[in-house]
């Protein structure tokens, strides 16, 4: 492995290794499922101006029942609607420590395993931020299924029904589809498609579901598949994301539905003030160089762009039971 290349920063005794971090944020980058589908939204978000991070958004204009015009009258002129969110802006890291005797005895040199053990940690963690965005009772609309071909939804935040005793199947995405396309009007995250994340157990019900579509049989209508993309409902192009820590497999106290969400463009935005990077302190416990830490560390926030269930605003449909 090539050597580091570290530059001191401001606090005395802590390293940054540019060119390093560089390469860990493509590494894992590439790995995540679910940070992908998050956007920046437009904001550039910038040092020493406070914690949190207003987003501007503009509300949906109504059609008219005609844009016809008349030649004696002018064009009609509407005002855009503004809304404000709010995103307060977090630190988040985490390190690994290894000290010079382990440096010099072992086999393996700790230093040389660091960006591997970093990379997979970040990756992890970034995707489960981006998952308790997409679940966070801030996107307030909730599908619950009911029976094998219906469901509920709530728009509080909180599941509108019981228990759910049935998986998740072709039906309830028909339902959920139908509900972003006629009732709050939803735009499409790409093409005329939407995106659904879920955990492994609802991917399982859909895949054994005989309307179930592999993704080699639409192929060839898309331009990419999406990294961890299973297969397609009516409308829906399916991410599985096995992981308990970002979309887990008990959705409440169901014994069958598990966590997932089907969304449309701007449902999550994700601001960073400074972006991951890795960090070294060379003195981690003052041991005389001894005992050395290695870091990554982030400074930035996650959130639905907007927190209502409003027509026109909502972006995601949460599919959860109580």
């Amino acid at each position: 492995m090539a050597a580091h290349t570290w530059t001191e920063t401001k606090t005395v005794g802590i390293l940054e290794n540019h060119q390093l971090s560089k390469k860990l944020l493509k590494v894992a980058a590439g790995k995540c499922l679910v940070l992908p589908f998050t956007s920046d939204h437009g904001i550039g978000v910038k040092r020493n101006a406070g914690e949190y991070v207003n987003i501007m958004n503009v509300k949906r204009l109504p059609n008219s029942t005609s844009s016809e015009l008349e030649e004696s009258t002018g064009f009609p002129v509407r005002k855009l609607e503004w809304a404000n969110r709010a995103l307060q802006l977090k630190p988040y890291g985490e390190a690994v420590e290894y000290t010079d005797l382990m440096e010099y005895l072992m086999a393996f040199q700790p230093s040389n395993w660091v960006q591997k053990a970093l990379s997979d940690q970040m990756e992890e963690q970034m995707d489960s931020l981006a998952a308790n965005a997409f679940l966070h009772t801030d996107a307030k609309i909730i599908y619950t299924p009911t029976t094998l071909t219906g469901g509920t939804f709530g728009v509080t935040g909180s599941p509108a029904a019981g228990v759910s005793a049935v998986p998740l199947t072709f039906d309830h995405c028909m339902a959920i589809v139908d509900y972003m396309r006629d009732t709050i009007h939803v735009p499409f995250y790409e093409g005329s498609n939407y995106v659904g994340l879920s955990c492994n157990r609802n991917m399982r019900a859909l895949k054994n579901d005989t309307y179930w579509q592999m993704w080699h049989m639409y192929a060839q209508k898309v331009d990419f598949a999406y990294k961890g993309e299973m297969g397609m409902t009516e409308g829906i192009r399916w991410v599985e994301v096995n992981r308990a820590m970002a979309f887990s497999n008990t959705a409440g106290t169901s014994g069958t539905l598990g966590e997932a969400v089907v969304f449309g463009d701007e449902a999550v935005a994700r601001l960073e003030v400074l972006a991951p990077h890795l960090r070294l302190d060379k003195n981690f416990q003052n041991r005389f160089g001894t005992v050395q830490a290695c870091a990554w560390y982030a400074i930035l926030a996650m959130g639905t762009v907007w927190n209502t269930a409003n027509d026109g605003e909502s972006k995601i449909v949460r599919i959860d039971s109580q």
